[in-house]
């Protein structure tokens, strides 16, 4: 007797299960910051970088949670220090065509806080990763210190 071999197939689909979760790193650069004194420019006198490491957590294709930490380093004078720690949680909405806004809150072991809207574009995606630019704005507030918003630039890679 003779079987007949049967091979079944399935169409690949490629939806996305949620919840999804993803990482990221990246380097965040303060430009300019306002305050009372008017306008500061980082690399006025010393230059303060970010490290921000982060998890989003999407609920949906257009809204998360997110989760970030930076150590901020502090380069002056020939030294540099770590000199500030954020804790950075927050919402995600997707804006569609590789845009995402965070709407995050900002807690800062120097005393201050405040809130940090970031608008973030995927700039080039691959299969494992993503890579991405983004506009910070943060507004701090607290510590015995005038209130301040400020703009920077961040990029970094998500996977």
């Amino acid at each position: 007797m003779y079987s007949i071999p049967f091979k079944f197939t399935s169409a690949q689909t490629n939806t996305t299960i949620y919840p999804k979760i993803t990482g990221y790193a990246g380097i965040m650069h303060p430009i300019v910051t306002f305050g009372n004194g008017g306008a500061h420019t980082n690399f006025d006198g010393a230059y303060v970088g970010g490290l921000p490491v982060g998890i989003n957590i999407w609920k949906s294709q257009k809204t998360g949670f997110t989760f970030e930490i930076v150590p901020f380093i502090r380069a002056a004078e020939g030294t540099s220090k770590m000199n500030n720690l954020l804790f950075h949680p927050g919402l995600l909405v997707s804006l569609g065509h590789g845009f995402t806004l965070a709407n995050r809150l900002a807690f800062e072991t120097s005393g201050r806080y405040g809130v940090t809207p970031v608008l973030n574009k995927i700039i080039k995606r691959s299969k494992d990763y993503n890579y991405f630019i983004a506009l910070p704005v943060p507004a701090r507030f607290g510590n015995n210190q005038p209130s301040t918003v400020a703009i920077g630039f961040q990029f970094g890679i998500a996977f």
